[in-house]
């Protein structure tokens, strides 16, 4: 694990963005993506590249159960809405939440990552150290799987629903094996309210307590911090 902190947000994208440039010209094939409100300015960077990626995959880390692609709250329509439709990627992948079987989803969506190995995979963490929707207790071994979301992570996402009652109980998620499998990862993490959860991660013992903490097991995984992120770090 090797931990970055940049004084602001902007900053800590531009070296996530340099990392992703370099990981580009070296041939790049199959990008591993997040969602949330972390992630977007580097994907408006990415976007706005005017690159060719017509030979690069994509995977996402996950969906909810119940949502149809074309809904406004669906992971599927935040890709589409922030990068797809901008750019000429050979595939695009997300668990399909509304598959009538979700653990043949399940099955079917990890036989796409053995068949696209994730040369980069972007992150984010959860208030709680969650990293896609593998929460606290999940097994390091997990592959994808469906999850039962905590209530701190439907409260976390209920600002995107127009009612509680309309936060999804469940999601299609990438495990924390699966995760683990790529070359190369980018953590970003911005926020006094995501302290508690990097101090955990970074600095904390290595526990299902606090997923994410997983990562210092990675030889290639980059943190990227801003100071609010960071401030509870001791080291």
């Amino acid at each position: 694990m090797n931990v970055l902190i940049c004084k602001t947000a902007e900053e800590a994208t531009e070296q996530a963005y340099d990392i992703f440039k370099r990981r580009f010209g070296n041939g790049l094939k199959t990008l591993g993506l997040a969602t949330g409100s972390t992630p977007l300015k580097l994907y408006e960077k990415i976007r706005t590249s005017g690159w060719d990626v017509s030979h690069v995959t994509t995977v996402n880390l996950d969906e909810y159960i119940g949502l149809s692609p074309d809904s406004p709250q669906s992971y599927n329509y935040y890709m589409q809405e922030e990068l797809f439709k901008y750019m000429n990627f050979k595939n695009t992948y997300l668990p399909n939440g509304m598959a009538e079987d979700p653990q043949e989803e399940c099955e079917r969506y990890e036989q796409i990552l053995k068949e696209n190995p994730v040369d980069l995979q972007i992150l984010g963490i959860g208030p709680n150290g969650h990293i896609g929707f593998n929460e606290p207790g999940t097994s390091f071994h997990s592959l994808t799987h469906v999850a039962e979301l905590t209530p701190s992570t439907r409260e976390a996402n209920k600002r995107f629903f127009e009612k509680d009652e309309e936060v999804p109980t469940k999601a299609i998620t990438m495990g924390i094996s699966s995760i683990m499998a790529a070359k190369e990862i980018i953590m970003l993490a911005f926020g006094e309210g995501k302290a508690d959860a990097v101090r955990k991660m970074v600095e904390g013992p290595v526990s299902v307590d606090c997923p994410a903490s997983v990562l210092q097991k990675h030889e290639h995984a980059w943190v990227i911090l801003d100071e609010g992120a960071a401030e509870k770090l001791k080291r």
